[in-house]
């Protein structure tokens, strides 16, 4: 297992920088593609994983719905209205109304009617789940200096997990979170929010990707703290949703690491957390 994950994060890496520094030609427009497809097929995997609890999701208005909410993001298109009979209609309200709506007329035309509402339900978890938070990667790219904060948000949690993953196999005694996560320890939890904060410090040096502008030494302690607690609870979050459906991982597209939705759980929670520090006090 550990030989797998390092094969796949020495690939991944590489290819997470390379599409996150040329993702500014073309105006961002690669990266709010790149994020909506990922998140399509990460919702993909969380309807997947409903199968075992008799319980079927309205695929097509998930997955477009996911897509939507990502795409709205993106600063071409944030902020604008439809006009219908003079009267300007936002469109993120707009796209909720629909979408909700059309899926109470599909879940009443279905022939089956048993788990209709939580079919409806775990519909718009997965939306607002991996859409709407997972929207927040585009609103935080194309900010300004929007690359170099979500590199922060993406290493930070890399340093995270990997110090939580180390420190906790060979350090950890005493279980965090027994009925969510067995393997936890409080050792690793620990350990995760000591590489985070490193990670956030070595931001602070000159180099093409440095947030020194915006951030100084006390200010990169507290929101590498932030960043590894709540991408822990995130990781907590989708760890206590597969134990309520009997899943161990959501796919094996990348081996040692699970599937789309795997690889996401705690970077959407630092994704959120990193777009507020930056819109608020960066």
């Amino acid at each position: 297992m550990l030989k797998k994950r390092i094969i796949t994060s020495v690939i991944a890496i590489p290819l997470v920088i390379a599409i996150l520094w040329f993702g500014y030609l073309g105006n961002s427009w690669f990266i709010t593609a790149f994020v909506a497809a990922w998140g399509a097929l990460a919702v993909l995997e969380f309807y997947r994983l409903l199968r075992p609890q008799k319980i079927s999701p309205i695929y097509i208005i998930g997955v477009l719905w996911t897509i939507a909410f990502i795409v709205l993001q993106h600063p071409a298109i944030t902020g604008h209205n439809v006009t219908v009979n003079g009267s300007n209609l936002p469109l993120v309200p707009l796209f909720v109304t629909t979408g909700f709506l059309l899926s109470l007329i599909l879940v009443l035309a279905r022939k089956e009617k048993y788990n209709a509402f939580p079919s409806l339900a775990w519909t718009w978890a997965g939306i607002l789940y991996l859409g709407w938070l997972l929207g927040y990667a585009v609103s935080l790219y194309t900010a300004p200096d929007g690359r170099n904060w979500m590199f922060y948000a993406l290493f930070c949690t890399f340093g995270s997990d990997t110090s939580a993953y180390f420190i906790g196999r060979s350090l950890g005694k005493h279980k965090a979170t027994p009925t969510i996560s067995p393997n936890k320890t409080w050792e690793g939890c620990l350990g995760g929010v000591l590489g985070s904060v490193v990670v956030s410090l070595l931001f602070l040096l000159p180099h093409p990707v440095s947030l020194s502008a915006h951030l100084n030494v006390w200010q990169a302690v507290v929101l590498g703290l932030l960043v590894s607690v709540f991408g822990q609870i995130g990781d907590l979050v989708e760890s206590l949703f597969k134990r309520n459906v009997g899943a161990k991982d959501s796919g094996n597209v990348m081996p040692g690491h699970g599937g789309f939705l795997d690889r996401m759980d705690s970077i959407l929670f630092a994704i959120v957390i990193v777009y507020f520090w930056m819109l608020f006090l960066g």
